[in-house]
């Protein structure tokens, strides 16, 4: 498995903590100074420092964190990150905070994920995320489309919460996509598909049809009006499509233990799942040649 070793954890002093989104916005904007940012939402007390450490390997400039004053963060960490208050059991938390920052930081790049999910991109135990963003760059690219990958224990027994780093499981197949229809119509949007898989299509009565897709825009450059709406799109079609016109475009995927955690953690789920082990099964081996193998994200035409 991976690391997460914070080895780019150099600032001793600690960066200040924020009472509110307002608070932060009014007085912490220079963190926005310059991209990539990374945004983590902290949802439950569930591998928030490793979720931390790995984004922090990842090369991002600076990371965000939003979550309630009840959960601690591990010291090395306090002392970079900026959290920030809040409360993501609110109505619509995760978009109302992403359109805040991107309106008081346009043109600039940024990254939002939850804890428990960790970003893997092509190349990326060599060479770092500004690197992959300067490339996509001179694509003509603005985003940089995700697939949210599940990953859950083999165990659940064992790990109860289907949390464990050292013994990740992922299915390796049972991936499809489907065109993506204009609004109203039957007319399909140009470049867009909606991608499922993994634990939301095996469990899928579980899960609310909204919730079923796996694809996020999970990096991207702010601009002036760019609106990140419920469904993980954003207002601008050309935000939302998996490739520019001309060729196929880098892609990467966010490996994440959040659907395991609330398949088990929702008692309308929990007591009919005894394990997430399938014959497509694989262990997760935290490298991105094993999710390039499998087809889960591709380079384009970056070698």
């Amino acid at each position: 498995m991976a690391e997460f070793s914070g080895r780019n954890l150099k600032r001793e002093c600690a960066v200040p903590r924020y009472s509110s989104l307002k608070h932060f916005l009014s007085t912490g904007k220079d963190a926005l100074a310059k991209g990539p940012i990374a945004m983590i939402f902290v949802e439950d007390d569930v591998e928030v420092g490793t979720t931390l450490r790995h984004h922090f390997d990842c090369g991002f400039k600076q990371i965000i964190v939003f979550m309630p004053d009840a959960f601690e963060l591990p010291d090395d960490i306090v002392k970079k990150t900026h959290r920030v208050t809040y409360d993501m059991a609110r109505d619509r938390a995760l978009e109302t905070a992403v359109n805040a920052i991107i309106e008081a930081a346009p043109d600039t790049w940024f990254y939002y994920c939850y804890n428990a999910e960790y970003l893997f991109y092509p190349f990326c135990e060599t060479r770092s995320v500004g690197e992959m963003i300067a490339y996509n760059m001179e694509e003509r690219r603005d985003t940089i489309l995700t697939y949210v990958v599940d990953l859950y224990a083999d165990n659940l027994r064992k790990f109860p919460n289907a949390v464990s780093l050292e013994h990740a499981h992922m299915d390796r197949s049972g991936y499809y996509a489907l065109a993506r229809n204009k609004p109203g119509t039957e007319w399909p949007e140009e470049r867009q598909l909606d991608f499922f898989g993994g634990l939301r299509w095996r469990y899928e009565e579980h899960i609310s049809e909204a919730s079923r897709k796996i694809d996020r825009v999970g990096l991207f450059k702010s601009c002036k009006g760019l609106e990140l709406r419920a469904n993980h799109t954003f207002n601008l079609a050309e935000y939302n499509t998996y490739a520019c016109e001309w060729h196929h475009n880098l892609s990467a995927a966010i490996m994440s233990f959040r659907t395991a955690k609330a398949l088990k953690r929702n008692p309308g789920s929990s007591f009919d799942i005894e394990t997430f082990q399938w014959h497509n099964s694989s262990a997760f081996e935290w490298h991105s040649r094993q999710l390039l193998d499998l087809g889960l994200m591709e380079p384009g035409q970056w070698f």
